[in-house]
Protein backbone atom coordinates (compact mmCIF):
# COMPACT_ATOMS: atom_id res chain seq x y z
CA UNK A 1 0.00 0.00 0.00
CA UNK A 2 1.45 3.50 -1.04
CA UNK A 3 -0.39 6.20 1.24
CA UNK A 4 -0.23 10.12 0.44
CA UNK A 5 0.25 12.41 3.89
CA UNK A 6 -1.11 15.69 2.10
CA UNK A 7 0.30 18.80 4.70
CA UNK A 8 -2.51 21.70 4.84
CA UNK A 9 -2.35 22.84 8.17
CA UNK A 10 0.10 25.54 7.70
CA UNK A 11 -0.78 29.16 8.16
CA UNK A 12 1.07 30.57 4.71
CA UNK A 13 1.37 34.33 6.24
CA UNK A 14 4.68 35.24 3.98
CA UNK A 15 1.93 35.00 1.17
CA UNK A 16 -0.25 37.94 2.74
CA UNK A 17 -3.36 36.41 2.31
CA UNK A 18 -6.39 36.89 4.02
CA UNK A 19 -6.40 32.41 4.03
CA UNK A 20 -3.71 30.00 4.11
CA UNK A 21 -2.41 29.77 0.85
CA UNK A 22 -3.30 26.26 0.41
CA UNK A 23 -6.95 27.43 0.72
CA UNK A 24 -6.84 30.37 -1.52
CA UNK A 25 -9.12 29.64 -5.08
CA UNK A 26 -7.35 30.42 -8.11
CA UNK A 27 -10.01 29.15 -11.21
CA UNK A 28 -12.28 28.28 -8.77
CA UNK A 29 -10.88 25.85 -7.20
CA UNK A 30 -8.69 25.73 -3.84
CA UNK A 31 -4.92 25.26 -4.27
CA UNK A 32 -4.96 22.07 -2.10
CA UNK A 33 -7.51 20.55 -4.71
CA UNK A 34 -4.52 20.57 -7.50
CA UNK A 35 -2.48 18.37 -5.91
CA UNK A 36 -4.99 16.58 -4.23
CA UNK A 37 -6.22 15.56 -8.20
CA UNK A 38 -3.16 14.32 -8.74
CA UNK A 39 -2.45 12.10 -5.87
CA UNK A 40 -6.25 10.62 -5.84
CA UNK A 41 -6.54 9.64 -9.91
CA UNK A 42 -2.76 7.95 -9.81
CA UNK A 43 -2.50 4.01 -10.13
CA UNK A 44 0.18 3.69 -7.58
CA UNK A 45 -1.57 5.84 -4.89
CA UNK A 46 -4.17 3.84 -2.28
CA UNK A 47 -5.06 5.93 0.32
CA UNK A 48 -4.88 9.59 1.12
CA UNK A 49 -4.07 11.29 4.67
CA UNK A 50 -4.54 15.02 5.10
CA UNK A 51 -3.24 16.88 7.73
CA UNK A 52 -5.59 20.27 8.09
CA UNK A 53 -7.38 22.09 11.17
CA UNK A 54 -10.53 21.09 12.08
CA UNK A 55 -11.75 24.55 10.94
CA UNK A 56 -11.56 23.61 7.09
CA UNK A 57 -12.43 20.18 7.11
CA UNK A 58 -15.49 21.05 5.67
CA UNK A 59 -14.77 23.23 3.27
CA UNK A 60 -11.86 20.61 2.03
CA UNK A 61 -14.64 18.27 2.01
CA UNK A 62 -16.88 20.31 -0.24
CA UNK A 63 -14.44 20.18 -2.86
CA UNK A 64 -12.83 16.86 -2.26
CA UNK A 65 -16.36 15.18 -3.25
CA UNK A 66 -15.93 16.85 -6.49
CA UNK A 67 -12.82 14.82 -6.86
CA UNK A 68 -12.28 11.71 -8.89
CA UNK A 69 -11.09 8.82 -6.92
CA UNK A 70 -12.09 10.52 -3.62
CA UNK A 71 -12.64 6.96 -2.04
CA UNK A 72 -9.19 6.86 -1.41
CA UNK A 73 -9.47 9.94 1.07
CA UNK A 74 -8.84 7.76 4.66
CA UNK A 75 -9.43 10.87 6.98
CA UNK A 76 -7.59 13.97 8.67
CA UNK A 77 -4.88 14.16 11.23
CA UNK A 78 -4.25 16.90 13.21
CA UNK A 79 -1.74 19.75 13.09
CA UNK A 80 1.11 19.48 15.09
CA UNK A 81 3.38 22.35 16.69
CA UNK A 82 5.63 22.48 13.55
CA UNK A 83 5.52 20.32 9.85
CA UNK A 84 7.34 17.66 11.60
CA UNK A 85 5.07 16.75 14.37
CA UNK A 86 1.85 17.23 11.92
CA UNK A 87 3.66 14.31 9.98
CA UNK A 88 4.19 12.38 13.10
CA UNK A 89 0.57 12.74 14.08
CA UNK A 90 -0.35 11.30 9.69
CA UNK A 91 1.74 8.65 10.74
CA UNK A 92 0.58 7.68 13.47
CA UNK A 93 -3.22 7.51 12.22
CA UNK A 94 -2.28 5.57 9.26
CA UNK A 95 -0.59 2.82 10.91
CA UNK A 96 -4.06 2.14 11.92
CA UNK A 97 -4.96 1.03 8.67
CA UNK A 98 -1.16 0.28 6.66
CA UNK A 99 1.45 -2.00 7.11
CA UNK A 100 5.23 -1.32 8.56
CA UNK A 101 6.40 -2.43 4.96
CA UNK A 102 4.04 0.12 3.40
CA UNK A 103 5.14 3.67 1.90
CA UNK A 104 4.20 6.91 2.82
CA UNK A 105 4.09 9.66 0.32
CA UNK A 106 4.79 13.04 1.66
CA UNK A 107 3.40 15.88 -0.06
CA UNK A 108 2.55 20.01 0.70
CA UNK A 109 -0.38 21.47 -0.04
CA UNK A 110 0.95 23.98 -0.96
CA UNK A 111 2.90 22.03 -4.21
CA UNK A 112 0.10 22.15 -6.54
CA UNK A 113 1.73 21.29 -9.93
CA UNK A 114 3.59 17.77 -9.05
CA UNK A 115 3.12 15.64 -12.05
CA UNK A 116 2.48 12.52 -11.66
CA UNK A 117 5.26 10.96 -13.34
CA UNK A 118 7.40 12.47 -9.79
CA UNK A 119 4.97 10.07 -7.72
CA UNK A 120 5.69 7.12 -9.74
CA UNK A 121 9.40 8.10 -9.97
CA UNK A 122 9.29 8.51 -6.53
CA UNK A 123 8.11 5.33 -5.79
CA UNK A 124 10.08 3.19 -7.90
CA UNK A 125 13.34 4.84 -6.40
CA UNK A 126 12.60 3.98 -3.29
CA UNK A 127 11.85 0.37 -3.56
CA UNK A 128 15.02 -1.70 -2.67
CA UNK A 129 15.69 1.54 -0.38
CA UNK A 130 13.94 3.08 2.82
CA UNK A 131 12.64 5.74 1.36
CA UNK A 132 13.24 8.47 -1.79
CA UNK A 133 13.11 12.21 -2.41
CA UNK A 134 13.57 14.35 -5.79
CA UNK A 135 16.56 17.54 -5.39
CA UNK A 136 17.70 20.18 -7.43
CA UNK A 137 21.20 20.71 -8.74
CA UNK A 138 22.46 23.94 -7.41
CA UNK A 139 23.16 26.55 -10.33
CA UNK A 140 24.23 29.42 -8.06
CA UNK A 141 27.28 29.46 -6.47
CA UNK A 142 26.76 28.16 -2.85
CA UNK A 143 28.62 30.24 0.17
CA UNK A 144 28.59 29.06 3.93
CA UNK A 145 28.28 32.05 6.16
CA UNK A 146 28.37 31.61 10.58
CA UNK A 147 26.94 34.74 11.24
CA UNK A 148 24.54 35.60 8.02
CA UNK A 149 26.65 38.94 7.59
CA UNK A 150 30.26 37.49 6.37
CA UNK A 151 31.22 34.90 3.96
CA UNK A 152 32.39 31.98 5.81
CA UNK A 153 33.47 29.85 3.18
CA UNK A 154 32.40 28.43 -0.46
CA UNK A 155 30.93 25.00 -0.67
CA UNK A 156 31.14 22.92 -3.42
CA UNK A 157 27.88 23.00 -5.03
CA UNK A 158 28.20 19.48 -6.86
CA UNK A 159 27.63 17.88 -3.55
CA UNK A 160 24.31 19.98 -2.35
CA UNK A 161 20.98 20.34 -3.45
CA UNK A 162 17.85 21.38 -2.57
CA UNK A 163 15.01 19.22 -1.44
CA UNK A 164 11.85 19.06 -2.93
CA UNK A 165 8.36 16.73 -2.31
CA UNK A 166 7.15 14.22 -2.51
CA UNK A 167 9.49 12.54 -0.26
CA UNK A 168 8.64 8.29 0.24
CA UNK A 169 9.29 6.44 3.21
CA UNK A 170 8.83 3.44 4.94
CA UNK A 171 5.95 3.65 7.25
CA UNK A 172 7.72 1.39 10.08
CA UNK A 173 11.13 3.04 10.46
CA UNK A 174 9.85 6.48 9.67
CA UNK A 175 7.60 6.22 12.18
CA UNK A 176 10.04 5.11 14.38
CA UNK A 177 12.32 7.86 13.48
CA UNK A 178 10.03 10.60 14.26
CA UNK A 179 8.84 9.09 17.64
CA UNK A 180 13.00 8.94 18.54
CA UNK A 181 12.58 12.95 18.51
CA UNK A 182 9.71 12.92 20.82
CA UNK A 183 8.55 15.27 22.57
CA UNK A 184 11.13 18.03 22.04
CA UNK A 185 14.30 17.33 19.15
CA UNK A 186 11.04 16.60 16.86
CA UNK A 187 10.13 20.67 17.32
CA UNK A 188 13.99 21.31 15.64
CA UNK A 189 13.53 19.36 12.53
CA UNK A 190 13.27 21.79 9.29
CA UNK A 191 12.96 18.95 6.51
CA UNK A 192 10.87 15.96 6.47
CA UNK A 193 14.08 13.48 5.23
CA UNK A 194 15.56 14.87 8.68
CA UNK A 195 14.59 12.59 10.82
CA UNK A 196 15.45 9.57 8.16
CA UNK A 197 18.95 10.70 7.95
CA UNK A 198 19.02 10.79 11.63
CA UNK A 199 17.96 7.41 12.13
CA UNK A 200 20.55 5.93 9.27
CA UNK A 201 17.39 5.11 6.76
CA UNK A 202 18.83 4.75 3.46
CA UNK A 203 16.98 7.96 1.15
CA UNK A 204 17.75 7.43 -2.40
CA UNK A 205 17.85 10.77 -4.51
CA UNK A 206 16.28 11.69 -7.78
CA UNK A 207 16.28 14.36 -10.27
CA UNK A 208 13.62 16.66 -8.98
CA UNK A 209 11.38 19.31 -10.71
CA UNK A 210 11.31 23.44 -10.92
CA UNK A 211 8.10 23.33 -12.34
CA UNK A 212 6.71 21.61 -8.78
CA UNK A 213 7.77 24.54 -7.10
CA UNK A 214 6.12 25.17 -3.79
CA UNK A 215 3.91 28.64 -2.94
CA UNK A 216 5.27 30.85 -0.07
CA UNK A 217 4.75 34.64 -0.94
CA UNK A 218 2.62 36.32 -3.78
CA UNK A 219 5.01 36.26 -6.40
CA UNK A 220 4.82 32.25 -6.00
CA UNK A 221 0.52 32.54 -6.12
CA UNK A 222 0.66 34.68 -9.52
CA UNK A 223 3.08 32.37 -10.72
CA UNK A 224 0.78 29.59 -10.30
CA UNK A 225 -2.05 31.76 -11.87
CA UNK A 226 -0.26 31.98 -14.89
CA UNK A 227 -0.14 28.61 -14.95
CA UNK A 228 -3.09 27.58 -14.45
CA UNK A 229 -4.21 29.87 -17.28
CA UNK A 230 -1.64 28.09 -19.60
CA UNK A 231 -3.38 24.20 -18.54
CA UNK A 232 -0.34 22.96 -17.25
CA UNK A 233 -2.15 22.76 -13.78
CA UNK A 234 -5.85 21.82 -14.60
CA UNK A 235 -8.51 19.61 -12.36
Amino acid sequence: MNVAIILAGGTGTRAGLEVPKQYYEVNGKPVISYCLHTFLVHEEIDAVQIVADRMWHGYIMQHLFALPCNEKFRGFSVPGENRQLSVYHALADIRRYALDNDFVIIHDAARPCVMAVQIKNCLKAAKGHDGALPVLQMKDTVYLSGDGKAVSSLLDRGKVFAGQAPEVFLLGKYYEANRALLPDKILKINGSAEPAVMAGMDIAMIPGDEGNFKITTAADLKRFREIVQKDRCVV
